[in-house]
């Protein structure tokens, strides 16, 4: 969220800032091809197909569009040596779609926390497969409540009298303030809340799978030492023959076939007659209804819950020095904020777009599998 485009104070003479132009256009550069790639290792690896990266290619449309609908022109403004030269008509576009961007990418990790929340301590009728429709709402309403906080830039909070046509800002502190709080303040806590009890309820989830494991393996032992103690197979009396049960149909006065303890036992009656055979296809197993079902979080789940905190711990430290002084500047009047540290903070800030793919390519085996795939198959083409 570009605070105020006019990083620097316009000299008499106007100076280009060709630095800032070089890194601009190589971190729209980084960003579209390292987020494209996101998108489309999810969409087509089917190792990647979970629920948690579907937020995550939701995050990357939103860095995605930051790259090509707001960098463009911030790099442009910053290679002016941060004088707006444009209209205050795309002046105000350029920051709606900052506010709504930059709301959407925290709204979505936060989106990711509640999902993942759910999946841990609320496990029953969790569809881990595919997108339900709590998931689908929470996609939907991380774009709809971004779009309402950037919203009164679309309808006129920026025109204030007396605005200077040279500087590209939010000119509303009020809007400043409320903008910072619904965009990264609110949702920041309520976000690292969630993970806290996230990752508490699956550390009681794995302590509950080792101690199940453990018992599993201490009844098999308990099973080889009893079959060790059971006789060899040669010592056992020889096998009963075949007792062919007679049905409830049958008439009483239908002779017996099963032979009487008088008589002697001939086995050459029971050579060629067919062995009846027991079907367990009708029998149901009726498990305790009052069972406490759990949560079952496979290893691929896991791999992907542990590159969150990453992202997460990232986003904090490239956003949270810029909302500080972002709000600060606006709310403290006396306070002043050097206009090159303001830069500063905003370029870490949009640098974060292009951090996520790398921590992907870094964390996540299937993730790197499929750059290694994709990147090998483009250089051999």
């Amino acid at each position: 969220m570009a605070a105020n485009l006019s990083a620097a104070a316009a000299p008499e003479e106007e100076g280009h800032n060709l630095p800032a132009l070089v890194f601009g256009i190589l971190l729209i550069v980084v960003i579209i091809c390292g987020n494209l790639l996101v998108c489309l290792s999810v969409l087509t690896e089917k190792a990647l197909k979970t629920t948690t990266n579907y937020f995550i290619v939701s995050l990357a449309v939103a860095d995605l569009m930051l790259a090509v609908l707001v960098l463009p022109l911030f790099v442009y403004s910053e290679f002016q040596d941060g004088v707006w030269t444009l209209s205050t008509t795309i002046c105000d576009g350029l920051m709606t779609m900052d506010v709504m961007l930059c709301t959407a990418s925290i709204f979505n990790l936060c989106a990711i926390s509640i999902d993942r929340f759910i999946a841990v301590l609320i496990p029953l009728n969790y569809n881990r497969k595919h997108v339900d429709l709590r998931q689908a709402v929470l996609l939907s309403a991380t774009w709809i409540l971004a779009l309402a906080v950037a919203s009164p830039v679309m309808f006129g909070i920026n025109n204030v009298p007396g605005r200077d046509p040279s500087e590209c800002k939010l000119e509303n502190d009020d809007y400043v303030l409320y903008s910072s709080v619904c965009s990264f303040f609110i949702p920041c806590p309520i976000m690292l809340m969630l993970y806290c009890g996230m990752f508490r309820g699956l550390r009681r989830w794995e302590e509950a799978r080792k101690a199940k494991l453990r018992n599993s393996i201490m009844a098999c032992r308990k099973l080889q030492e009893a079959a060790a103690s059971l006789p060899p197979l040669a010592s056992l009396p020889p096998p009963l023959p075949p007792i062919i049960e007679r049905e409830l149909t049958d008439t009483p006065d239908e002779p017996s076939t099963i032979p009487s303890p008088d008589q002697p036992y001939n086995s050459s009656e029971f050579k060629d007659a067919p062995v009846p055979a027991v079907s367990f296809a009708d029998i149901k197993f009726n498990p305790d209804p009052h069972r406490r079902k759990r949560a079952k979080i496979n290893s691929r789940e896991r791999k992907a819950m542990q590159v969150l905190p990453v992202v997460v711990g990232a986003f904090l430290f490239c956003w949270t020095p810029f909302f500080v002084l972002h709000t600060m500047r606006a709310r403290c009047q006396r306070c002043h904020v050097p206009p090159a540290l303001m830069s500063v903070v905003t370029w870490l800030g949009y640098v974060n777009s292009a951090l996520n793919p790398v921590i992907y390519t870094v964390f996540n085996t299937e993730f790197r599998n499929f750059f290694k795939k994709f990147l090998h198959r483009c250089c051999s083409a």
